[in-house]
């Protein structure tokens, strides 16, 4: 099988990097009053201030999309490994809303467990096409295992907030 051309792999390429920060935008929309909320929340020391959250998703958002093309662009069956991406994508922006938006502690607890589970098998399922793609959501998953952590904490820190 022949490789896309190049042109065709830079479209892919912005396709997917936009694609992962269109499921950013879904969550923003959610995360209008984020800043303003989270301020609200009483907070664990170890707990980043509001402005690293923007930053941090931004270079996420570009490795996910990054690692979707290195997947799309690879040899052989894909189609799992990219529906798993984008099944994750979706759980992501979901988080937003359940806890931004609807504050919902209990909801986001599990729902950030779910989306962890799905950025484990999609770094399964892209190891298979391509190593450094599951590299690259490498730091997702850890940003995500932290967040976890975080959401239980914040949760159960304040039951009248969420």
């Amino acid at each position: 099988m022949t490789r896309p051309s190049l042109s065709s792999q830079a479209v892919g390429l912005l396709g997917w990097v936009l694609l992962a920060f269109a499921a950013g935008a879904v969550g923003a929309i959610a995360s209008v009053d984020a800043a303003s909320f989270y301020g609200q929340l009483s907070r664990p020391s170890w707990a980043p201030p509001a402005s690293v959250f923007g930053p941090v998703w931004t270079a996420l958002y570009a490795l996910m999309g990054i690692a979707a093309w290195l997947v799309w662009r690879s040899p052989g069956p894909k189609a799992l490994a990219l529906a798993l991406f984008v099944a994750q994508l979706a759980a992501n922006a979901l988080w937003s809303w359940l806890f931004f938006s609807w504050r919902s502690g209990p909801a986001a607890a599990v729902e950030v467990l779910v989306l962890l589970a799905l950025i484990a098998a999609t770094i399964a399922a892209f190891r298979h096409r391509s190593r450094l793609a599951a590299l690259l959501l490498l730091p997702y998953f850890v940003w995500v295992s932290f967040a976890s952590v975080l959401t239980w904490v914040l949760w159960r820190g304040n039951p009248g907030l969420l």
